[in-house]
């Protein structure tokens, strides 16, 4: 039984298989598509028009071979058109045949225009909202997935995946949407003409599709590691410039070039194998062509010879002949970025079908306002290395206190902040904050009311101004950006450079040391007016004066909110209401820094022993 269903899922496979790629692509995207349904229908009917010219052009040239140069006359020439008008003088027939031929072929341009405008308008549409959902996705993915996924892989997919995705759409799908109605027309024109030479015609095109199919899919499946491996390279390649300060340093040019060609090569190597499948199947379709092309002109000619068919008649059909065998021709052309695309469309809806393992629950509401109050209570957290770094942890913090996480680096101090966050759940126990559990709001609305410094803080593209106010939530005006920057402490520096607030910043802040990026990012945290304030070691790394600037900027920022820093700073830590020395997991000591100071325990021994050395609690 489950052997027979084995079979049945296997040949079910393979019939989705045989099915051309941009079917399978207009399936998903069709949500997409919704909202420009009527571009679409225009842009159908405008094809058809297209096609419906395409179907007349040949026929003002059979006029003129079956009415003037077959049967040429000596006397008066009168022929009858359409409604039994009847036109005389051979000059004006050929004239009424040679303007009839280019007002269908001026007609066939224009209408073609119009529909592959109106179908580039509606494909933008519909990619655009797909790239902005699967960035918006991306970003709800939470740090677990991000941890395991190379950065390199996810802006391929979002940027190449996706673009040639659009890129598809006017180069491929549309001629072959368009040759789909041309082939329907012409067939039913060449049956009518002589249904014996049609069949003939018709009698490869199983074989054509099946060959086209079978070699399609091997393209596919060539094109999907081609793929992976183009994002490999995106990945190195990012990488290593990223670090081309270190690269330079040591002098590991050679080396990153060696490792970089040599994922360049298997690249290559791939797309060398997908161009040399895309050449098969299309001479393989010309040798069809042409085969079928000798057998119709051999037959043709005969039906000319025994009566059943005129010269004309002939013409028109070798012209529908060759314009029937486009779309299996073009089939074989565009075949391979059309395995491209499917295999483009797979990675970026295999994002989009990652479900995040945080979300908000169902009977989640809005958060009310908080004050600030916050409660672990037994809370329990491991790693999916099975590493324990949270024990039954409880501590309880009222609002508008200020506390210092300190301990050894890993004992899960930044993990207390990702579960508040909910950036990673809680595997025990519960957080609440003002008696609510964290996971009873909506993720927005907890994370609306919680502002993150982290240890090194990005800064984005745009001017200084822009960055402070970012993510503050509300319209804020300059004066708003300059009372959080005067809090932050950072206006003297940024007044001091030529273009004030309207500095852009270099990528990722290259262009602001390491204080002057913590205080811009202490600014943009003061614009926000949480009620909660989490800093991860903002002092890190930083030279004395530096260091002062910002110990000054954060007392400043704490005040009347609920702040837990993490810090090996203890200078800074005594400067807070509370000290928190985690161990094992655990609350290990607890009290204010006086205190803590006074007991010569575990506090007071790291403060002794950095008071000498200052950054030995670190590392």
């Amino acid at each position: 039984m489950g052997g027979s269903t084995t079979l049945r899922g296997k040949r079910k496979d393979r019939l989705r298989d045989a099915l051309p790629a941009f079917i399978r692509m207009l399936r998903r995207f069709s949500p997409y598509l919704a909202g420009s349904r009527g571009t679409l229908i225009s842009g159908v009917l405008a094809l058809l028009m297209a096609t419906a010219m395409r179907l007349l052009e040949p026929w003002p040239l059979k006029f003129i071979i079956d009415r003037v140069v077959r049967t040429p006359t000596e006397g008066p020439f009168t022929v009858t058109l359409i409604g039994g008008l009847t036109l005389s003088g051979l000059n004006g027939f050929i004239a009424l045949c040679a303007v009839g031929l280019a007002l269908v072929i001026g007609l066939r341009a224009l209408f073609q225009f119009v529909s592959t405008s109106l179908f580039a308008v509606a494909g933008s549409r519909a990619l655009t909202g797909l790239r902005r959902d699967l960035f918006a996705h991306l970003q709800k993915l939470p740090p677990a997935f991000h941890d395991t996924t190379r950065p390199g892989d996810l802006t391929l997919r979002l940027i190449g995946d996706v673009g040639m995705l659009k890129d598809t759409a006017t180069t491929a799908v549309m001629p072959l949407l368009t040759n789909v109605f041309i082939l329907t027309g012409m067939v039913a024109v060449m049956m009518w003409l002589d249904w014996t030479l049609a069949l003939l015609t018709l009698l490869p095109v199983p074989v054509l599709l099946l060959m086209t199919t079978r070699i399609g899919n091997r393209i596919k499946t060539a094109s999907r590691v081609q793929r992976k491996r183009e994002a490999s390279l995106a990945d190195s390649a990012s990488e290593m410039l990223g670090a081309i300060r270190s690269v330079q340093a040591l002098r590991l040019e050679e080396a990153t070039g060696r490792l970089f060609q040599s994922a360049n090569g298997a690249s290559q190597s791939d797309s060398i194998k997908t161009g040399r499948l895309g050449a098969l199947m299309e001479r393989s379709v010309d040798v069809m062509i042409g085969l079928t092309t000798a057998a119709v002109l051999w037959f043709g000619t005969h039906a000319v010879l025994a009566g059943r068919l005129t010269p004309g008649d002939l013409l028109v059909f070798l012209t529908y002949l060759k314009n029937t065998f486009r779309p299996l021709r073009d089939y074989a052309k565009y075949s391979g970025r059309l395995a491209k695309a499917s295999a483009a469309a797979e990675r970026v809806f295999d994002l989009l079908d990652t479900e995040p393992e945080i979300r908000d629950r169902a009977e989640a509401r809005p958060a009310p306002v908080f004050q600030g109050h916050i409660s672990f209570d037994r809370v329990g957290f491991d790693y999916p290395d099975g590493r324990q770094v949270l024990k039954e942890f409880s501590l309880d913090i009222p609002a508008g206190q200020s506390v210092a996480l300190i301990g050894p680096s890993g004992i899960g101090k930044s993990t207390i902040f990702w579960l508040l966050l909910r950036l990673r759940e809680a595997q025990g126990g519960r957080i609440l904050i003002d008696g609510t559990p964290v996971d009873a709001v909506t993720l927005d609305s907890l994370r609306a009311q919680i502002t993150f410094l982290p240890q090194d803080p990005v800064l984005f593209a745009g001017t200084v101004a822009e960055n402070i106010a970012l993510g503050a939530g509300r319209e804020v005006s300059d004066d708003d950006i300059r009372a959080a920057a005067r809090l932050a402490g950072a206006e003297e520096f940024i007044t001091a450079m030529p273009d004030g607030y309207d500095t852009e910043v270099a990528e990722r802040g290259a262009n602001f040391s390491g204080g002057q990026r913590q205080r811009i990012a202490l600014a943009r945290a003061a614009l926000r007016q949480t009620p909660i304030l989490m800093l991860d070691e903002p002092t890190v790394g930083l030279d004395a004066e530096s260091e002062a600037h910002l110990r000054r900027a954060i007392l400043r920022l704490a005040r009347d909110r609920t702040t837990l820093i993490i810090t090996h700073d203890l200078t800074l830590a005594r400067c807070f209401d509370r000290v928190i020395l985690m161990g094992d997991g655990r609350v290990q000591e607890d009290g204010t820094p006086d205190r803590l100071a006074a007991t010569k325990t575990g506090f007071a021994r790291l403060f002794a022993h950095q008071s000498g050395g200052k950054h030995a609690l670190q590392g």
